[in-house]
C-alpha cells in the first residue's frame, strides 16, 4: 500500500511539474506574441520630422527625417479639403449643398462639432468645421456623401496623394483617428500644402479662418501662428499620443512663402516655438539668397571701363534678344502643381540645355471651364531648345520646341 502510496504523490508532482511547464511556455507565447502585435500597432517609431521648402520653388531649405513615416493625426484633414474643393472646382459640390450626417458620422470620438443623426451641414459649414475645430464628425459627413463610406473615400484620397506626388502616404480614414495603417511624411505634407496653395487659391482662403460660430458656440482656430508669426495664413495642426503635436504652416511676406512641417511636437507651445524657429531660418536662407543674386550683377561692370561698358550694352542686349527667344514645353496638366513639378524634373534631366531659363506654368483655359496648365520652360536659344526635346525624347519626356512672342532679356538661373 506505502509502495502505490508512494507511486501516487510521485505521478501527481509529475503531473504538477508538467502543467506548470506548459503553462510558463504558454504565458511566454502569448508575450511573444503580445509584443508583435503592439509593434505592427506602431509605425517606425513616431519619430521628430521636420521641413521647410520655398513654396514657389518646392526647393528645400530644411530637413530632418523628412522621409520617416509617421501618424499625421488631423494633418490628414488637409486631404479631406482637398478632395472637397475638387468637388467644388469641378461642381459636384457648391458651397451651399448640405451633406446628411449618418449615426456613425454623430457617434466619431472628439474632436468634433456635435452633430446629431438625421441632421444636415452645408459645406461651407463643414469646411470651416475642419479648418478651425478639426472635427472628427464633419471629416466622416464629407467622406460618407462623398463616397458612400469612408473606407471608399479614403481609398480615393490614397489616389489622389498618388497623383500629387505623395509617395510615401496612406489614408485610411477622412479624420486621422488612429489607424496602423495611415501614414505619412513631413515632405509629403509640405507637397499636399502647396498642391493646396496652388491648385486651389480661391479656397485656400478658408485656412486663414481664426474663429468659426456653430449652433451658437464659437470655435476658435487651433493654429495659433494665425495670430502670433507673422505672415502666417494657413494651414493645420494635429494630435493623436502616437503622433505628437503636428504642425503645417504657411507664411507669407512680401513675395516669399515658405511652408514648414513638424511631426512629433512634445506640446503644442513647444511645437509653435520650434515652427516659429524653422521658419525664421528659412526667411532669412532666402533673403541671403537673394541678396547674393542682386550684388552678382552689378559687380561685373565695375571690372571694366566707363567708356568700354556704355559701348557693349546695346550689343550685349541684341544678343539677348535675338538668341533667347525660344522656349520649351514639356507637357500640359489639370494642376499647377503638377505642371511645375514636371517642368522643374526636365530642367533637371537636361540641365545642359534648360538651366539658364526660366520656368513659366501658361494656363489654357477649355469647354465647360476646364484648364490646363502647360508646363514650359522660357528664355532659351533655339539650338538649347532643339537639343534638350531630342534629349528629353530619348528619356521618353514629353517636349515640344516653341518660339517666344516676346524675347527673354535676361536668362537667370533658377536652380
Amino acid at each position: 500500500m506505502r509502495g502505490n502510496g508512494d507511486a501516487a504523490i510521485t505521478s501527481s508532482g509529475l503531473y504538477s511539474v508538467c502543467r506548470a511547464a506548459v503553462a510558463k511556455r504558454l504565458f511566454a507565447a502569448f508575450a511573444v506574441f503580445a509584443l508583435v502585435v503592439l509593434s505592427l500597432g506602431q509605425p517606425a517609431h513616431a519619430r521628430y520630422a521636420s521641413i521647410v521648402v520655398d513654396a514657389d520653388t518646392g526647393r528645400i531649405l530644411h530637413g530632418t527625417n523628412i522621409d520617416t513615416r509617421n501618424y499625421p493625426a488631423s494633418l490628414t484633414k488637409m486631404m479631406t479639403l482637398y478632395m472637397v474643393f475638387d468637388a467644388l472646382e469641378a461642381g459636384d459640390l457648391a458651397l451651399r449643398t448640405k451633406l446628411k450626417v449618418s449615426h456613425r458620422a454623430a457617434n466619431q470620438p472628439a474632436s468634433r462639432l456635435g452633430l446629431r443623426r438625421g441632421k444636415t451641414i452645408r459645406v461651407e459649414e463643414a469646411i470651416l468645421a475642419l479648418v478651425t475645430k478639426s472635427a472628427n464628425d464633419v471629416a466622416t459627413v464629407i467622406a460618407e456623401n462623398m463616397a458612400g463610406t469612408e473606407r471608399a473615400f479614403a481609398l480615393k484620397m490614397t489616389a489622389r496623394a498618388r497623383e500629387l506626388g505623395m509617395s510615401r502616404t496612406t489614408f485610411r480614414n477622412a479624420s486621422g483617428l488612429p489607424h496602423r495603417g495611415q501614414l505619412s511624411t513631413a515632405r509629403d505634407m509640405a507637397k499636399l500644402a502647396r498642391a493646396l496653395i496652388n491648385d486651389h487659391p480661391k479656397f485656400y482662403r478658408f485656412f486663414s479662418t481664426t474663429k468659426f460660430r456653430y449652433a451658437g458656440l464659437t470655435h476658435r482656430n487651433h493654429n495659433k501662428l494665425l495670430t502670433t508669426y507673422e505672415g502666417t495664413d494657413g494651414i493645420k495642426t494635429g494630435y493623436i499620443r502616437a503622433a505628437g503635436f503636428n504642425l503645417v504652416a504657411s507664411a507669407k511676406r512680401g513675395e516669399q512663402r515658405l511652408i514648414g512641417v513638424v511631426f512629433g511636437g512634445d506640446s503644442a507651445r513647444k511645437r509653435n516655438r520650434h515652427m516659429t524657429s524653422l521658419l525664421n531660418k528659412g526667411f532669412k536662407s532666402l533673403d541671403t539668397r537673394t541678396t547674393i543674386a542682386k550684388a552678382v550683377p552689378k559687380a561685373k561692370p565695375k571690372s571694366a571701363p566707363a567708356a568700354k561698358t556704355s559701348r557693349a550694352k546695346p550689343k550685349s542686349t541684341a544678343v539677348a534678344s535675338a538668341k533667347l527667344k525660344w522656349g520649351v514645353q514639356v507637357g500640359a496638366f489639370a494642376r499647377y502643381s503638377q505642371a511645375f513639378d514636371a517642368a522643374r524634373f526636365a530642367v533637371d534631366m537636361a540641365p545642359d540645355y534648360l538651366k539658364r531659363g526660366h520656368i513659366k506654368i501658361v494656363p489654357l483655359k477649355k469647354r465647360r471651364g476646364r484648364t490646363l496648365h502647360r508646363a514650359r520652360i522660357h528664355g532659351i536659344t533655339k539650338k538649347q531648345a532643339y537639343r534638350a526635346c531630342r534629349y528629353l525624347k530619348k528619356k521618353r519626356r514629353d517636349c515640344m520646341e516653341l518660339k517666344l512672342k516676346k524675347p527673354v532679356q535676361v536668362a537667370q538661373n533658377r536652380n
